[in-house]
């Protein structure tokens, strides 16, 4: 599951681990600097249920990348990677994310000062090239470069970045997809790990790229619709099936908005990550309506959830999606 800014926090992940007991997920970006000078539990706390999951950093400076990793290390991540993905400008502006991959020697020295800090693997996520940086070559440079690092794993948004003019969302959009790029790093570094990222929209799309790549990534499609990440575990994994409905998520997840609301988390902060979880599904529009009318409401907790769960029905057989409402078939 991609890191995504202000989406994959502590309380999605943990929505997300009742789909998913094996998927691999990653935090938020974090800038090395506020893991070092700012609040590091507010940061990087997260729940033991999340394993395994992946602490994702910002920053171009290796002594202090070396330092948060350790950090991040002592705090039970199970991966630290590092963001040369992200295009904005504002993060261009202080050096790192995708304006990187036109320095992949100090990508190089980053990495490897991370690598030398910590015993869990060190991984990098980037483009497949920056504005008119794009060609093969260039990206097959900076791999064979940041791997010198002794990293293993790449993961690779099949998308350049274009680093001014456009938003984050045209830069998940405009650039064309290009897997012609990350199949031939994967062709010609196959003692790498290469993961494809980028224009994944269900497990059926990632267990498509399978045969030719060592992992594929889902981001916003599963975000949106986190029903998709059900199956994960049994088609991808191999192992159990996943949650046998969506009323067992919820059932899943009320022990921890209790015990979070008990330290004051307000009940949005958890609830606007399960908004898509009956996308599809008759009564989705009043179950999205009841959490974003009540949850705000002071003293709320599951409770709201439950009863905006309430509105969709409960399954009437075990693992079925067929949903009915108390009075019967909904109209």
């Amino acid at each position: 599951m991609a890191p995504m800014m202000e989406w994959t926090d502590r309380h999605c992940r943990v929505f997300l681990r009742a789909l998913t007991k094996r998927t691999l997920l990653y935090t938020e970006m974090v800038h090395s600097g506020a893991v070092l000078y700012g609040d590091a539990e507010r940061h990087l706390g997260h729940d033991a249920v999340e394993h395994p999951v992946a602490l994702q950093l910002g920053g171009s400076d290796p002594r202090n990348l070396a330092a948060a990793a350790r950090i991040g290390e002592a705090f039970g991540y199970d991966e630290i990677n590092l963001n040369i993905g992200c295009p904005s400008e504002r993060v261009s502006a202080g050096r790192f994310g995708a304006c990187l991959m036109a320095e992949p020697e100090l990508v190089r020295d980053s990495v490897g000062a991370m690598v030398e800090a910590v015993d869990i693997p060190v991984t990098v996520k980037s483009r497949t090239g920056i504005d008119d940086r794009d060609s093969y070559d260039a990206l097959a440079g900076f791999v064979e470069t940041v791997a010198e690092s002794g990293c293993r794993t790449f993961i690779v948004h099949a998308r350049k970045a274009l680093l001014s003019g456009h938003s984050p969302k045209q830069n998940r959009e405009v650039p064309p997809l290009n897997y012609d790029y990350v199949n031939r790093i994967k062709a010609d570094f196959p003692e790498l790990e290469i993961v494809l990222n980028g224009g994944l929209q269900s497990i059926e799309d990632a267990l498509a790229q399978l045969d030719r790549f060592d992992g594929a990534m889902i981001g916003r499609a599963a975000y949106q619709d986190p029903w998709v990440l059900r199956e994960a575990d049994r088609r991808v994994f191999g192992a159990g099936g996943g949650p046998a409905s969506r009323h067992a998520v919820i059932a899943e997840l009320l022990p921890y908005i209790e015990s979070r609301r008990a330290a004051d988390v307000p009940l949005p902060r958890i609830t606007r990550h399960m908004l898509g979880l009956f996308n599809g599904v008759p009564g989705a529009r009043a179950w999205r309506r009841y959490l974003s009318e009540n949850a705000g409401r002071k003293g709320a907790g599951p409770e709201i959830v439950e009863a905006a769960a309430a509105l969709v029905g409960a399954p009437p057989v075990e693992g079925s999606d067929v949903l009915t409402s108390p009075g019967g078939p909904p109209p």
